[in-house]
C-alpha cells in the first residue's frame, strides 16, 4: 500500500499521529478495502513451495559463486599464470593434481583448495536436486509455462512462486505493474514519452525479460512472430519488447 495513503488513514483515525505495527496493518487493510484491492486469505499451496525452492536456489547459487571465487584466488597463487575464469569442480581438481607444493604455505593452500572443490561439488548436486524438485512441482501444478519457448523448470518455478495466485490480478496491466514491466508515462503539455520502470518485482521482471529475449531470437516461436508484428505496426524494438513482456498471469497456471 502507498505510504501516503496509509498515513492519511492514520491521521483521520482516533489514534492520531500514533504509529506502530498494529496501526500500520489496520491502515493498510482499510486502504486496500477502499481501493478494491483486498483479497481473501487463502491457505498455502504449490506456489508457496515453489517460492521457497526459488529462494533456496538463489542462496545456493550465491554460495557457489563465493566458493568459486575463493578457489580461483587460491589457484591463482598455486599455478603459474593463474586459473581460467570459467572454473568447474572437475577442471579445478585436474589443475590441483598437477600442483606440487614447494612448502608448508603452498600445502595449506592446496588442502583448502581441495576442500573448496568438495564444497562446489556438493553445491552443484544441491542445485541439480533443487531444479528436479522444481520441475516435478511445476508439472504437478498443471502449468503450461514450460511449453513456452525459453522457459524451463527453474524459470517457470520462479514465475509461479513470485506471481502467486493469478486471480489476485484483475487485469494484465495490474500484473505488468507488479512485475515492473509497465512503462512509466511522462507527459508535459502536448508531449508524452515513456521511460523504463525501476519498480516492481525485479526478479520476476528478470525472468520475463530473459524469456522475451530468447523468444525474439527464435524465428519459429510465437513470441518472435508477435514481436515482428509489433514492429510492423510502427513500434520501436524496445516498445515491441515491452509488449512481449506483458503476459496474462493465468499463463502461470496459478489459479
Amino acid at each position: 500500500m502507498p505510504a501516503a495513503a496509509t498515513s492519511r488513514v492514520r491521521e483521520l483515525s482516533r489514534g492520531g499521529r500514533r504509529k506502530n505495527d498494529q496501526i500500520d496493518a489496520a491502515a493498510a487493510a482499510i486502504v486496500a478495502y477502499l481501493q478494491g484491492e483486498g483479497r481473501d486469505l487463502a491457505p498455502e499451496d504449490h506456489t508457496t513451495a515453489l517460492a521457497l525452492l526459488d529462494e533456496r536456489r538463489v542462496n545456493l547459487a550465491q554460495a557457489r559463486v563465493r566458493t568459486v571465487n575463493q578457489l580461483h584466488a587460491l589457484l591463482r597463487d598455486l599455478l603459474p599464470g593463474g586459473a581460467p575464469t570459467q572454473l568447474s569442480a572437475d577442471l579445478a581438481a585436474k589443475l590441483l593434481r598437477s600442483v606440487r607444493p614447494a612448502g608448508d604455505i603452498e600445502t595449506v593452500r592446496k588442502d583448502i583448495a581441495w576442500d573448496l572443490v568438495a564444497e562446489i561439488r556438493k553445491l552443484d548436486k544441491q542445485l541439480t536436486d533443487n531444479a528436479a524438485r522444481m520441475q516435478s512441482l511445476v508439472e504437478a501444478s498443471s502449468s503450461t509455462l514450460m511449453d513456452t519457448p525459453g522457459i524451463g523448470p527453474v524459470m517457470a518455478a520462479r514465475l509461479i512462486g513470485r506471481t502467486g495466485r493469478a486471480h489476485r490480478f484483475s487485469t494484465s496491466a495490474a500484473f505488468a505493474n507488479y512485475a515492473g514491466a509497465a512503462p512509466v508515462e511522462i507527459a508535459s503539455a502536448d508531449k508524452a514519452r515513456h521511460r523504463l520502470s525501476r519498480s516492481g518485482d525485479r526478479q520476476l521482471n528478470s525472468v520475463l525479460h530473459t524469456s522475451t529475449v530468447v523468444q525474439i531470437r527464435m524465428p519459429k516461436s510465437p513470441g518472435h512472430a508477435y514481436y515482428q508484428r509489433k514492429l510492423s505496426e510502427g513500434k520501436t524494438p524496445k516498445e515491441a519488447k515491452r509488449c512481449l513482456k506483458r503476459p496474462w498471469p493465468t499463463t502461470c497456471g496459478a489459479s
